[in-house]
Protein backbone atom coordinates (compact mmCIF):
# COMPACT_ATOMS: atom_id res chain seq x y z
CA UNK A 1 0.00 0.00 0.00
CA UNK A 2 2.58 2.58 0.53
CA UNK A 3 4.57 1.43 -2.33
CA UNK A 4 1.49 2.25 -4.74
CA UNK A 5 0.64 5.21 -2.72
CA UNK A 6 4.69 6.97 -3.61
CA UNK A 7 3.59 5.70 -6.97
CA UNK A 8 0.17 7.68 -7.46
CA UNK A 9 1.80 10.72 -5.44
CA UNK A 10 4.62 11.41 -7.29
CA UNK A 11 3.72 10.21 -10.92
CA UNK A 12 0.77 12.93 -10.56
CA UNK A 13 3.19 14.79 -8.43
CA UNK A 14 2.32 18.86 -10.41
CA UNK A 15 -1.40 17.67 -10.09
CA UNK A 16 -0.88 17.52 -5.89
CA UNK A 17 1.18 20.58 -6.21
CA UNK A 18 -1.27 22.31 -8.69
CA UNK A 19 -4.28 21.73 -5.75
CA UNK A 20 -1.66 22.07 -2.63
CA UNK A 21 -2.00 18.75 -1.49
CA UNK A 22 0.88 18.01 -0.16
CA UNK A 23 0.36 18.20 3.45
CA UNK A 24 -2.69 15.61 2.49
CA UNK A 25 -0.76 13.14 0.96
CA UNK A 26 2.17 13.47 3.23
CA UNK A 27 -0.70 12.44 6.08
CA UNK A 28 -2.38 9.56 3.68
CA UNK A 29 1.73 8.67 3.41
CA UNK A 30 1.93 8.59 7.23
CA UNK A 31 -1.14 6.79 8.33
CA UNK A 32 0.39 3.67 6.38
CA UNK A 33 3.35 3.68 7.73
CA UNK A 34 2.05 3.62 10.78
CA UNK A 35 0.31 0.87 9.68
CA UNK A 36 3.10 -0.82 8.74
CA UNK A 37 5.20 0.15 11.62
CA UNK A 38 1.98 -1.43 13.74
CA UNK A 39 2.52 -4.06 11.62
CA UNK A 40 6.24 -5.01 11.84
CA UNK A 41 5.93 -4.71 15.40
CA UNK A 42 3.44 -7.46 16.18
CA UNK A 43 6.01 -9.17 13.80
CA UNK A 44 9.07 -8.91 15.89
CA UNK A 45 7.32 -9.50 18.96
CA UNK A 46 5.72 -13.09 18.00
CA UNK A 47 9.62 -13.61 15.83
CA UNK A 48 11.24 -12.52 19.65
CA UNK A 49 9.06 -15.40 21.45
CA UNK A 50 9.30 -17.87 18.89
CA UNK A 51 13.37 -17.10 19.38
CA UNK A 52 13.58 -17.23 23.27
CA UNK A 53 11.54 -20.39 22.88
CA UNK A 54 14.06 -21.98 20.36
CA UNK A 55 16.74 -21.01 22.24
CA UNK A 56 15.43 -22.00 25.81
CA UNK A 57 14.91 -25.43 24.21
CA UNK A 58 18.70 -25.49 22.73
CA UNK A 59 20.37 -24.45 26.21
CA UNK A 60 17.44 -27.04 28.06
CA UNK A 61 18.41 -30.15 25.44
CA UNK A 62 22.62 -29.34 26.30
CA UNK A 63 21.85 -29.15 30.26
CA UNK A 64 19.86 -32.23 30.00
CA UNK A 65 22.56 -34.01 27.55
CA UNK A 66 25.26 -32.79 30.22
CA UNK A 67 23.00 -33.54 33.10
CA UNK A 68 22.17 -37.04 32.15
CA UNK A 69 25.75 -37.51 30.49
CA UNK A 70 27.22 -37.27 33.81
CA UNK A 71 25.69 -39.74 35.59
CA UNK A 72 26.30 -41.93 33.26
CA UNK A 73 30.15 -40.93 33.59
CA UNK A 74 29.81 -41.17 37.28
CA UNK A 75 28.65 -45.06 36.86
CA UNK A 76 31.12 -45.13 34.15
CA UNK A 77 28.74 -46.74 31.51
CA UNK A 78 29.58 -43.41 29.25
CA UNK A 79 33.48 -42.32 28.75
CA UNK A 80 34.10 -38.58 28.83
CA UNK A 81 35.00 -38.14 25.20
CA UNK A 82 31.27 -39.81 24.59
CA UNK A 83 29.92 -37.22 26.84
CA UNK A 84 31.63 -34.62 25.10
CA UNK A 85 30.15 -36.17 21.34
CA UNK A 86 26.69 -35.98 22.41
CA UNK A 87 26.81 -32.60 24.07
CA UNK A 88 28.03 -31.59 20.71
CA UNK A 89 25.50 -32.94 19.01
CA UNK A 90 23.16 -31.47 21.12
CA UNK A 91 24.42 -27.90 20.37
CA UNK A 92 24.57 -28.77 16.25
CA UNK A 93 21.28 -30.18 16.60
CA UNK A 94 19.93 -27.18 19.12
CA UNK A 95 21.32 -24.67 16.72
CA UNK A 96 19.48 -25.97 13.73
CA UNK A 97 15.98 -26.00 15.37
CA UNK A 98 16.71 -22.57 16.23
CA UNK A 99 17.77 -21.37 12.93
CA UNK A 100 13.97 -22.92 11.86
CA UNK A 101 12.81 -20.19 13.67
CA UNK A 102 14.30 -17.86 10.97
CA UNK A 103 13.21 -20.19 8.16
CA UNK A 104 9.71 -20.21 9.41
CA UNK A 105 9.48 -16.47 9.97
CA UNK A 106 10.53 -15.94 6.02
CA UNK A 107 8.26 -19.09 5.37
CA UNK A 108 5.17 -16.99 6.15
CA UNK A 109 5.91 -13.95 4.43
CA UNK A 110 6.51 -15.96 1.23
CA UNK A 111 3.03 -17.97 2.03
CA UNK A 112 1.34 -14.65 2.14
CA UNK A 113 3.26 -13.18 -0.95
CA UNK A 114 2.35 -16.74 -2.86
CA UNK A 115 -1.17 -16.74 -2.30
CA UNK A 116 -1.78 -13.43 -3.67
CA UNK A 117 0.03 -14.44 -6.85
CA UNK A 118 -1.77 -17.43 -7.18
CA UNK A 119 -5.09 -15.42 -6.62
CA UNK A 120 -3.81 -12.90 -9.65
CA UNK A 121 -2.85 -16.42 -11.64
CA UNK A 122 -6.37 -17.52 -10.62
CA UNK A 123 -7.94 -14.85 -12.02
CA UNK A 124 -9.98 -15.19 -15.68
CA UNK A 125 -10.30 -12.47 -18.24
CA UNK A 126 -13.34 -11.00 -19.43
CA UNK A 127 -12.33 -11.36 -22.92
CA UNK A 128 -11.07 -14.95 -23.86
CA UNK A 129 -9.75 -16.12 -27.07
CA UNK A 130 -12.05 -18.78 -28.71
CA UNK A 131 -11.22 -22.39 -28.62
CA UNK A 132 -10.87 -22.48 -32.47
CA UNK A 133 -10.30 -18.84 -33.14
CA UNK A 134 -11.30 -17.65 -36.95
CA UNK A 135 -8.34 -16.30 -39.13
CA UNK A 136 -8.07 -13.07 -39.54
CA UNK A 137 -10.37 -12.33 -42.56
CA UNK A 138 -9.31 -10.78 -45.54
CA UNK A 139 -10.64 -7.71 -46.41
CA UNK A 140 -10.31 -3.65 -46.58
CA UNK A 141 -11.64 -3.03 -42.72
CA UNK A 142 -15.51 -3.09 -43.60
CA UNK A 143 -17.23 -2.34 -39.80
CA UNK A 144 -20.48 -3.38 -38.83
CA UNK A 145 -22.00 -2.32 -35.23
CA UNK A 146 -25.29 -4.29 -35.54
CA UNK A 147 -27.50 -3.24 -32.46
CA UNK A 148 -24.45 -2.60 -29.62
CA UNK A 149 -26.36 -2.74 -26.22
CA UNK A 150 -23.54 -2.07 -23.51
CA UNK A 151 -23.42 -0.93 -19.94
CA UNK A 152 -20.53 -1.19 -17.77
CA UNK A 153 -20.10 -3.91 -15.28
CA UNK A 154 -19.68 -1.43 -12.56
CA UNK A 155 -22.99 0.30 -13.72
CA UNK A 156 -25.03 -2.64 -14.87
CA UNK A 157 -28.16 -0.98 -14.91
CA UNK A 158 -27.09 2.15 -17.16
CA UNK A 159 -26.56 1.49 -20.47
CA UNK A 160 -23.85 3.31 -21.94
CA UNK A 161 -25.13 2.74 -25.68
CA UNK A 162 -28.68 0.88 -26.80
CA UNK A 163 -29.50 -0.63 -29.70
CA UNK A 164 -26.96 1.46 -31.46
CA UNK A 165 -26.60 0.12 -35.44
CA UNK A 166 -23.46 1.78 -37.58
CA UNK A 167 -21.93 0.45 -40.75
CA UNK A 168 -18.82 1.90 -42.05
CA UNK A 169 -17.68 0.93 -45.65
CA UNK A 170 -14.11 0.18 -46.46
CA UNK A 171 -11.79 3.02 -46.53
CA UNK A 172 -14.18 5.11 -45.25
CA UNK A 173 -13.39 7.86 -43.08
CA UNK A 174 -16.31 8.57 -40.42
CA UNK A 175 -16.33 11.34 -37.98
CA UNK A 176 -18.20 10.79 -34.64
CA UNK A 177 -19.38 13.61 -32.96
CA UNK A 178 -21.85 13.62 -29.59
CA UNK A 179 -22.27 15.49 -26.39
CA UNK A 180 -19.91 14.30 -23.48
CA UNK A 181 -20.78 10.47 -22.16
CA UNK A 182 -22.50 9.98 -25.44
CA UNK A 183 -20.56 6.39 -25.86
CA UNK A 184 -17.95 7.68 -28.75
CA UNK A 185 -15.04 6.50 -26.53
CA UNK A 186 -16.92 3.13 -25.91
CA UNK A 187 -17.26 2.22 -29.22
CA UNK A 188 -13.84 2.40 -29.86
CA UNK A 189 -13.19 0.02 -26.33
CA UNK A 190 -16.13 -2.31 -27.93
CA UNK A 191 -14.23 -2.66 -30.94
CA UNK A 192 -11.05 -3.44 -29.73
CA UNK A 193 -12.46 -5.67 -27.33
CA UNK A 194 -11.56 -4.51 -23.77
CA UNK A 195 -15.55 -5.26 -23.45
CA UNK A 196 -17.91 -7.35 -25.48
CA UNK A 197 -21.20 -6.00 -25.89
CA UNK A 198 -24.22 -7.15 -24.15
CA UNK A 199 -26.01 -7.63 -26.70
CA UNK A 200 -25.88 -7.48 -30.71
CA UNK A 201 -22.57 -8.21 -32.48
CA UNK A 202 -19.57 -6.38 -34.11
CA UNK A 203 -18.51 -7.45 -37.38
CA UNK A 204 -14.48 -6.84 -39.19
CA UNK A 205 -15.12 -7.47 -42.74
CA UNK A 206 -17.61 -10.00 -42.01
CA UNK A 207 -16.30 -11.76 -39.30
CA UNK A 208 -17.87 -11.41 -35.53
CA UNK A 209 -15.12 -10.27 -33.80
CA UNK A 210 -15.74 -12.17 -30.51
CA UNK A 211 -14.57 -15.22 -33.06
CA UNK A 212 -11.39 -13.66 -33.65
CA UNK A 213 -8.29 -14.18 -31.64
CA UNK A 214 -8.16 -10.96 -29.39
CA UNK A 215 -4.60 -10.36 -30.44
CA UNK A 216 -5.35 -10.98 -34.34
CA UNK A 217 -7.89 -8.58 -34.12
CA UNK A 218 -5.52 -6.03 -32.66
CA UNK A 219 -3.17 -5.83 -35.20
CA UNK A 220 -5.28 -5.16 -37.94
CA UNK A 221 -6.18 -1.68 -35.44
CA UNK A 222 -4.23 1.22 -34.86
CA UNK A 223 -5.57 3.39 -31.60
CA UNK A 224 -4.61 6.80 -30.99
CA UNK A 225 -6.08 7.92 -27.65
CA UNK A 226 -6.98 11.47 -25.98
CA UNK A 227 -4.79 10.00 -23.40
CA UNK A 228 -1.15 10.26 -24.28
CA UNK A 229 0.82 6.86 -23.00
CA UNK A 230 4.39 6.69 -23.08
CA UNK A 231 6.79 4.45 -21.80
CA UNK A 232 10.15 4.84 -19.32
CA UNK A 233 11.91 4.06 -22.45
CA UNK A 234 13.64 6.18 -25.73
CA UNK A 235 12.01 8.15 -27.95
CA UNK A 236 12.85 5.31 -30.61
CA UNK A 237 11.48 2.61 -28.60
CA UNK A 238 7.93 4.13 -27.86
CA UNK A 239 7.68 4.96 -31.39
CA UNK A 240 8.88 1.47 -32.64
CA UNK A 241 6.05 -0.19 -29.73
CA UNK A 242 3.51 -0.20 -32.80
CA UNK A 243 5.82 -2.39 -34.57
CA UNK A 244 8.63 -3.75 -33.03
CA UNK A 245 10.38 -5.30 -36.62
CA UNK A 246 10.69 -1.16 -37.90
CA UNK A 247 13.52 -0.69 -38.78
CA UNK A 248 15.24 2.95 -38.41
CA UNK A 249 14.48 4.50 -41.45
CA UNK A 250 10.89 2.97 -40.68
CA UNK A 251 10.67 4.58 -37.44
CA UNK A 252 12.12 8.06 -38.77
CA UNK A 253 9.56 7.87 -41.93
CA UNK A 254 6.86 7.91 -39.11
CA UNK A 255 8.03 10.69 -37.16
CA UNK A 256 8.35 13.02 -39.94
CA UNK A 257 4.29 11.75 -40.79
CA UNK A 258 3.72 12.94 -37.49
CA UNK A 259 5.56 16.35 -37.59
CA UNK A 260 7.89 15.19 -34.50
CA UNK A 261 11.18 14.28 -36.33
CA UNK A 262 12.72 17.76 -36.33
CA UNK A 263 11.90 17.86 -32.40
CA UNK A 264 13.93 14.44 -31.96
CA UNK A 265 16.55 15.42 -34.10
CA UNK A 266 17.07 18.69 -32.28
CA UNK A 267 17.40 16.63 -29.01
CA UNK A 268 20.87 15.50 -27.94
CA UNK A 269 20.10 12.04 -28.12
CA UNK A 270 17.99 12.08 -31.02
CA UNK A 271 15.37 8.86 -30.80
CA UNK A 272 17.76 7.25 -27.98
CA UNK A 273 17.39 10.07 -25.94
CA UNK A 274 15.17 8.63 -22.89
CA UNK A 275 11.92 9.50 -22.26
CA UNK A 276 11.87 9.56 -18.44
CA UNK A 277 8.33 8.47 -16.51
CA UNK A 278 5.71 8.77 -18.93
CA UNK A 279 7.39 11.51 -20.76
CA UNK A 280 6.68 13.96 -18.39
CA UNK A 281 9.44 15.98 -20.00
CA UNK A 282 7.44 16.67 -23.12
CA UNK A 283 4.30 18.62 -23.96
CA UNK A 284 1.24 17.51 -24.34
CA UNK A 285 1.60 17.74 -28.10
CA UNK A 286 4.59 16.29 -28.37
CA UNK A 287 3.77 13.12 -26.98
CA UNK A 288 0.47 13.29 -28.61
CA UNK A 289 2.79 13.73 -31.87
CA UNK A 290 4.96 10.04 -30.88
CA UNK A 291 1.27 8.66 -29.92
CA UNK A 292 0.25 9.14 -33.58
CA UNK A 293 3.90 8.25 -34.69
CA UNK A 294 3.42 4.89 -33.07
CA UNK A 295 -0.12 4.32 -34.84
CA UNK A 296 1.35 5.52 -38.07
CA UNK A 297 3.82 2.72 -38.04
CA UNK A 298 1.46 -0.08 -37.33
CA UNK A 299 -0.30 0.44 -40.34
CA UNK A 300 -3.23 -0.69 -39.83
CA UNK A 301 -6.55 -1.84 -41.51
CA UNK A 302 -8.62 0.03 -38.85
CA UNK A 303 -7.29 3.60 -37.58
CA UNK A 304 -9.13 4.85 -34.50
CA UNK A 305 -8.39 8.43 -33.32
CA UNK A 306 -9.91 9.49 -29.81
CA UNK A 307 -9.50 13.13 -30.37
CA UNK A 308 -5.92 12.78 -31.17
CA UNK A 309 -5.42 16.30 -32.47
CA UNK A 310 -6.82 17.69 -28.93
CA UNK A 311 -3.46 19.22 -27.78
CA UNK A 312 -2.43 20.25 -30.89
CA UNK A 313 -2.67 24.29 -31.66
CA UNK A 314 -4.29 24.85 -34.78
CA UNK A 315 -1.59 25.38 -37.20
CA UNK A 316 0.22 22.38 -35.56
CA UNK A 317 -3.37 20.24 -36.10
CA UNK A 318 -3.03 21.22 -39.89
CA UNK A 319 0.20 19.72 -40.28
CA UNK A 320 -0.73 16.39 -38.36
CA UNK A 321 -3.95 16.33 -40.28
CA UNK A 322 -1.95 16.61 -44.10
CA UNK A 323 0.60 13.86 -42.65
CA UNK A 324 -2.63 11.98 -41.87
CA UNK A 325 -4.28 12.26 -45.01
CA UNK A 326 -2.13 9.69 -46.70
CA UNK A 327 -2.10 7.48 -43.95
CA UNK A 328 -6.16 7.52 -44.08
CA UNK A 329 -6.51 7.39 -47.71
CA UNK A 330 -8.05 4.06 -48.26
CA UNK A 331 -8.04 2.98 -45.10
CA UNK A 332 -11.07 2.75 -42.69
CA UNK A 333 -11.03 5.64 -40.05
CA UNK A 334 -12.67 6.36 -37.18
CA UNK A 335 -12.02 10.18 -35.50
CA UNK A 336 -13.74 11.25 -32.38
CA UNK A 337 -13.02 15.16 -32.31
CA UNK A 338 -14.15 17.85 -31.42
CA UNK A 339 -12.93 20.74 -34.18
CA UNK A 340 -14.85 21.10 -37.27
CA UNK A 341 -11.75 21.38 -39.32
CA UNK A 342 -11.35 17.62 -38.39
CA UNK A 343 -15.39 17.08 -38.60
CA UNK A 344 -16.36 18.68 -42.12
CA UNK A 345 -13.65 16.53 -43.94
CA UNK A 346 -15.15 13.07 -42.97
CA UNK A 347 -16.56 11.33 -45.60
CA UNK A 348 -19.37 11.14 -43.14
CA UNK A 349 -20.05 12.68 -39.46
CA UNK A 350 -22.12 10.20 -37.39
CA UNK A 351 -24.00 11.63 -34.51
CA UNK A 352 -24.33 9.89 -31.20
CA UNK A 353 -26.78 11.00 -28.65
CA UNK A 354 -27.59 8.87 -24.90
CA UNK A 355 -26.05 5.77 -26.61
CA UNK A 356 -27.87 5.71 -30.32
CA UNK A 357 -27.41 7.23 -33.57
CA UNK A 358 -29.29 10.23 -33.63
CA UNK A 359 -28.27 11.26 -37.33
CA UNK A 360 -25.23 10.67 -40.15
CA UNK A 361 -24.46 12.75 -43.10
CA UNK A 362 -22.75 15.52 -44.84
CA UNK A 363 -21.96 19.25 -41.89
CA UNK A 364 -24.05 21.18 -44.37
CA UNK A 365 -26.78 18.48 -44.28
CA UNK A 366 -27.11 18.08 -40.25
CA UNK A 367 -26.70 21.76 -39.76
CA UNK A 368 -30.08 21.98 -41.51
CA UNK A 369 -31.38 18.40 -40.12
CA UNK A 370 -30.04 17.84 -36.60
CA UNK A 371 -30.42 20.11 -34.18
CA UNK A 372 -28.17 18.58 -31.80
CA UNK A 373 -25.38 18.74 -34.08
CA UNK A 374 -26.32 22.56 -34.84
CA UNK A 375 -26.17 23.15 -31.06
CA UNK A 376 -22.96 20.97 -30.79
CA UNK A 377 -21.11 22.59 -33.65
CA UNK A 378 -22.98 26.29 -32.54
CA UNK A 379 -21.60 25.76 -28.79
CA UNK A 380 -17.93 23.66 -29.32
CA UNK A 381 -16.75 23.98 -33.20
CA UNK A 382 -15.32 27.38 -34.03
CA UNK A 383 -17.67 28.18 -37.11
CA UNK A 384 -15.79 31.07 -37.79
CA UNK A 385 -13.21 28.75 -39.56
CA UNK A 386 -15.60 27.59 -41.88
Amino acid sequence: DIGGLFQESLGAVQTVQAFTREQEEVARLNGLIEQGFDATRKQLQTRAQLTFVSVSLVLTTVIVVMYVGGLHVLKGTTTSGQLIEFVLYAMFAGTSMAALSDVYSDYTKTVGATERMFQLLDEKPGIMSPEHPDPLPNGGGELTFDNITFAYTSRPGINVLTGLTLRIKPGETIAIVGPSGAGKTTLFQLLLRFYDPVSGAISLDGTDIRRLDPRDLRRAVAWVSQEQVLFSATIGENIRYGRLTATTDEVATAAKAAQIHDFIESLPGKYDTPLGERGMQLSGGQRQRLSIARAILRDPRVLLLDEATSFLDAENEAAIAHALAPLMENRTTLIIAHRLSTVVSADRIVVIDEGRVIAEGGHETLLKECPLYTRLAAGRFNLAES
